[in-house]
């Protein structure tokens, strides 16, 4: 069964909502882009799918049931900064060791020196850093990826890379993944159908 909002809303209160009503499923083994302008709510909802927060309205399901609250969740979610995802105090090595993918192959197939893990995060430059939260949140139990903006900062050829190994894995491993961009171009290029944010 699916990764679901049903009639989704959420917003700085009950009177200024950032969007509402927003329906949106996602099947495994597919890629679904999520397009909107700056400022329409992609990352809001794309937190609330991973379940960092909570809808002000409607509801999120996978399998017709709520996120599960204990162990790691199945919905892992990429950000754009990848410097807000990593305890800045570890190094690269116990941050994929808490994921189960410190000696995974998909850490060559993106791209990551074994130099870098014994690196802090502020060691590591963007592309190098976003790699490994790539690969963290492609972990055993990950079912469904939510991307949001995920490449936006690198350069094009960091870029390729890790959208490539992304793809490949998601369709090896029959994924759902959500694709957040305001880059109808990528988002042509990568998936099966695209949803628009709701214009409040």
């Amino acid at each position: 069964m699916p990764l679901e909002a049903r009639n989704a809303g959420y917003g700085y209160d009950k009177n200024h909502w950032i969007f509402r009503d927003m329906n949106l499923k996602l099947e495994q083994g597919e890629v679904v882009g999520l397009w909107g302008p700056s400022g329409s709510g992609k990352t809001s909802l794309g937190r609330i799918l991973a379940g960092y927060a909570e809808p002000m309205a409607g509801e999120v399901l996978m399998d017709g049931k709520p996120l599960p609250r204990a162990g790691v969740c199945p919905v892992q979610l990429v950000f754009q900064h990848p410097e807000k995802a990593v305890n800045p105090r570890w190094r690269m090595r116990r941050v994929l060791h808490e994921a189960e993918m410190a000696d995974h192959p998909i850490l060559n197939a993106l791209g990551i020196q074994p130099e870098w893990l014994d690196r802090r995060p502020d060691e590591l430059s963007g592309g190098e850093l976003q790699r490994f939260c790539v690969a963290r949140a492609l972990g055993k139990e990950t079912r469904y990826l939510i991307a949001d903006e995920m490449t936006t900062m690198l350069d094009a050829i960091t870029q390729a890379q890790i959208w490539q190994t992304v793809m490949a894995t998601a369709r090896q491993r029959n994924l759902g993944l959500l694709v957040i961009s305001h880059d109808l171009d990528l988002l042509n290029r990568l998936c099966d159908r695209i949803i628009p944010m709701p214009v409040t």
